[in-house]
């Protein structure tokens, strides 16, 4: 496994995303496989497990909590939960309101059954109030040791600027895939000029770079990638095609897949410190192996730019993502 170094910790460039593992928007998982696919990390050399409280609406944070105490070693475990949303019978809505980030830290602290987090994240900032409100909490919280490293998600350089004011900010976590790379414009070499180590997420953009769905692949009801502008035609088609063009690729060149691929070109651009990989089940976790011990030159990224750019003549990004803002 790689390894890099956030606020003094060695943490794995690859990391367990667990919004699937709470059910809800991507289906049920049963406990047990939720639980094992916590566990089975370390059979890979991987440490980073990623939650929220939004994800399954705590469950993600009570799973995570479970493989911690079956494990017996809470420090082997590098803990990433945010803050920052609500929800209720109208969506999902960003709110960093302090007193409410208060009461979320401690009641994440009760589901993880933990007494710190190793980094703690604003989910999404919340356009209501000022940013440095939320930066003040995260702040105290660092200052009294219950945390130990800050990040924010889904920030803009601005936001990051006037959050850098108030309190440190370690990490940021941005969507970032072969599809979706907003973040090359300004976030990135943002991050990378004040050394903020850079976490991603919908590495494989929402499974479509897992090189499983085809044209007929049925997505249930209640998924939330009903609700993506890539997964309905004719982006859906364009996409695809894409990903049969990436895994061709792959396989010639390298003797990988798109799934490969796809991690290892993440991981391979500058200033990526870490990619999250989201699974529910442990065998999900097994291509890990497969991303490890091989490189992308800058000619095998600009092939992976010319299939894209072939293939994808109508792009559209991770926006639909975006929560409400509260009235």
């Amino acid at each position: 496994m790689e390894f890099f170094s956030l606020n003094g910790k060695q943490v794995s460039r690859i990391g367990l995303g667990t919004w699937a593992i709470g059910g809800g928007e991507w289906g049920a998982v049963s406990e047990d496989d939720a639980v094992a696919t916590c566990r089975v990390i370390f059979d890979l050399g991987m440490n980073l497990i990623d939650v929220a409280p939004i994800y399954g609406h705590g469950r993600s944070e009570e799973i995570v909590g479970k493989a911690m105490r079956e494990h017996g070693r809470r420090e082997d475990f590098y803990i990433a939960t945010k803050a920052g949303l609500e929800w209720n019978e109208r969506g999902v809505f960003s709110n960093s309101e302090p007193a409410r980030l208060r009461q979320e830290f401690e009641d994440s602290l009760r589901r993880l059954r933990t007494d710190y987090v190793d980094l703690y994240q604003i989910h999404w900032p919340d356009t209501t109030i000022p940013v440095e409100r939320a930066a003040e909490v995260m702040r105290e919280l660092l200052g009294a040791g219950r945390i130990r490293a800050v990040g924010v998600s889904n920030f803009s350089v601005a936001q990051m600027e006037a959050f850098a004011a108030i309190a440190p900010v370690h990490s940021n976590q941005p969507p970032y895939n072969i599809f979706e790379r907003e973040i090359d414009v300004e976030i990135l070499p943002y991050c990378e000029r004040r050394g903020i180590a850079v976490l991603t997420y919908s590495s494989l953009c929402r499974s479509l770079l897992a090189g499983r769905l085809t044209a007929e692949t049925p997505i249930p009801e209640g998924d939330i990638r009903r609700l993506d502008p890539k997964f309905q035609q004719p982006r859906f088609g364009q996409y695809l095609r894409a990903v049969a063009g990436l895994d061709a690729f792959a396989q010639k060149q390298f003797g990988k897949r798109v799934v490969h691929l796809a991690v290892r070109w993440i991981l391979d651009r500058p200033g990526i410190s870490a990619a999250l990989w989201g699974a529910k089940r442990p065998a999900q976790l097994d291509a890990v192996k497969e991303i490890l011990g091989w490189k992308l030159d800058a000619e095998a990224m600009a092939e992976v730019d010319r299939i894209v750019t072939e293939y994808v003549t109508d792009p559209v990004g991770p926006e639909y993502l975006t929560p409400g803002v509260r009235s």
